[in-house]
């Protein structure tokens, strides 16, 4: 099949997790023989490991950015046709009913309530109350990454959507360059990764982190482009364990996973989060924030907590444990994984959906 993946910012992945399901996802659909067309907003080149590249200009404003750029990757898509096309964030609903009107089926992945991120304002979020309307009638699929998600479209629109969860490599990286890099000891340090926005409450995790006594490390891992006001207040401390290199990916990414002591996941909005399943497939402890998505991910194989002490308080309990209470939570969490999340199996389901579509 000729499948387009429209609404992230490209392959390969520098930026969140819609990216990472873009470029974890058409990888293993090339491998299966498909030709996959992913739409970029950075010149990258017109291919990567074998995953055709679409470069078409945005507005880099933080309202109009994703919105645009799927406006003119939609105009590039009706003229170069694909078989299927799949469209990433539910703010992009209204764009699917253009494809369609062409003759291409499509599906949408809405990911979580984007109406309930702190940082948009008062129109933004009418706007993302608007589009989960429209995920529910323009595509031919709503796709739904977490049963919590799921449920609440049925609840609140009644309509059903395909469960596809993202997926995560069950692996550990040996080296440890990053490491030696930022000053981190293997298992002497916890570990943030996210954007720097206030829903993902990276300041609260730090100042969580300072109120413990302890000689380990903090590596708060992000930035974003649009939060630069959120991001000065991050950065502001002058506790030495903090650690705050800005955005890693690639290696440098699973190496900080594979040899953190836990991981931190601090994120309030959203369905499931490809950092949190992948930190879990690395064998990572995991500290969770106590939302509907995040227990439903971690289920038994994580600490989850409820605000900034109760965070204090599980680091406190973390470093208490003995190595085999530890152990054990980071057995779970790789089986969990193992189970529930691996890529080929959320491959298998959406190359499914597309064949379904396309017919």
């Amino acid at each position: 099949m000729r499948i387009a993946i429209l609404g992230t910012r490209g392959v390969p992945a520098n930026y969140g997790g819609f990216e990472t399901f873009a470029e974890e996802l058409s990888l293993r659909l090339v491998a299966r023989g498909h030709q996959v067309t992913v739409y970029c907003r950075e010149d990258r080149g017109a291919h990567w490991r074998g995953v055709h590249l679409v470069y078409l200009p945005t507005i880099h404003n933080k309202y109009l950015d994703t919105l645009a750029h799927t406006f003119v990757s939609t105009m590039h898509l009706i003229r170069h046709r694909a078989d299927v096309a799949l469209y990433c964030n539910g703010g992009n609903a209204i764009f699917t009913i253009l494809p369609r009107l062409a003759g291409i089926p499509v599906a949408i992945n809405v990911d979580g309530i984007e109406r309930r991120r702190r940082k948009w304002g008062a129109a933004a979020r009418a706007w993302f109350h608007g589009s989960e309307w429209l995920s529910t009638v323009l595509p031919n699929q709503l796709v739904t990454d977490a049963e919590s998600i799921r449920r609440y479209y049925l609840e609140h629109y009644g309509k059903d959507s395909v469960f596809i969860p993202y997926g995560a490599d069950i692996e550990r990286a040996e080296s440890k360059d990053v490491l030696d890099q930022l000053g981190l000891e293997p298992y002497a340090y916890f570990l943030y990764v996210s954007r720097f926005e206030p829903e993902n409450r990276a300041l609260e995790v730090r100042q969580a982190f300072e109120q413990v006594s302890s000689a380990f490390k903090l590596a708060l891992i992000g930035d974003a482009p649009y939060a630069h006001d959120y991001i000065r207040r991050v950065r502001d401390t002058s506790d030495p364990r903090v650690v705050m290199p800005g955005a890693i990916y690639g290696q440098g990414y699973r190496e900080l996973g594979s040899w953190c002591f836990a991981y931190i996941h601090a994120t309030e909005v959203g369905g499931t989060h490809p950092a949190l399943i992948e930190a879990m497939g690395r064998g990572c402890l995991v500290l969770y924030l106590d939302t509907t998505e995040n227990a439903e991910v971690c289920g038994d194989a994580g600490l989850p907590y409820r605000d900034q002490a109760g965070l204090a308080a599980r680091i406190r309990e973390t470093l208490a444990m003995s190595e085999a209470e530890r152990n054990l939570y980071r057995t779970r969490a790789v089986e969990r994984v193992r189970l529930k999340y691996s890529w080929d199996s959320v491959t298998d389901q959406y190359e499914k959906l597309f064949t379904r579509l396309r017919k």
